[in-house]
């Protein structure tokens, strides 16, 4: 069995599927397993004009017991101006999905504000030039907002650090193989929604 993940970006593809499989099927009872299926698209433009044929077509798979939706909350431009807070912009955007294909089965999660967030919530993963270099205080990573937000902040860090550009594809998937998906959960709550979902649907 599988659930299926709609993605923006190489980092989600590369990174995500064992990153989050470690996690859901030690919750899940000895003999079951699901496991995670990324679909990328590319950036999030396509992802909201194709989810309407995507969600019935993946769904329609007699293996697929769900399908979710992954963004990052900054990029997309479909948010009303007037909504700024995190949180408001998160339910707005899942709303603004989920009437495209009003399923039970299709779920919406927004990673808040780039799952470089994830990363960042256990910085002892990243090169020790790049942790010195990191902000003070950085308890609650899902804080870095629009203005920086994290895989820009790495960026930047990274090439004060004298060691190029961060790069999504190599160095994103890197981390996530080092991460401890109980530790993100604990930084960071939108991602802790979004594998507690996860699991409500593996049980399911």
């Amino acid at each position: 069995m599988k659930i299926v993940l709609f993605c923006e970006g190489w980092t989600e593809v590369g990174g995500l599927p064992p990153f989050l499989n470690q996690w859901i099927n030690r919750q899940l009872p000895a003999g079951r397993s699901v496991g995670i299926k990324p679909v990328r698209f590319e950036g999030w433009p396509q992802l909201v004009k194709d989810v309407a044929t995507k969600v019935p077509l993946h769904l329609g798979q007699p293996d697929t017991i769900a399908v979710f939706a992954l963004l990052d909350l900054h990029g997309p431009t479909f948010f009303p101006n007037n909504i700024t807070d995190a949180s408001k912009k998160c339910e707005w955007g899942k709303e603004f999905l989920r009437q495209k294909h009003q399923d039970p089965r299709f779920h919406v999660h927004f990673a808040v504000h780039e799952v470089e967030a994830w990363i960042l919530a256990q910085p002892e993963v990243l090169p020790r030039e790049i942790r010195d270099l990191l902000p003070t205080g950085l308890r609650t990573p899902e804080t870095i907002n629009g203005v920086e937000p994290p895989g820009h902040l790495l960026d930047r860090l990274y090439k004060r650090a004298g060691k190029g550009c961060y790069k999504k594809r190599t160095h994103g998937v890197g981390f996530f193989k080092k991460l401890d998906p109980e530790q993100v959960r604990r930084s960071c709550p939108a991602f802790r929604h979004f594998t507690d979902d996860l699991l409500i649907a593996a049980r399911t």
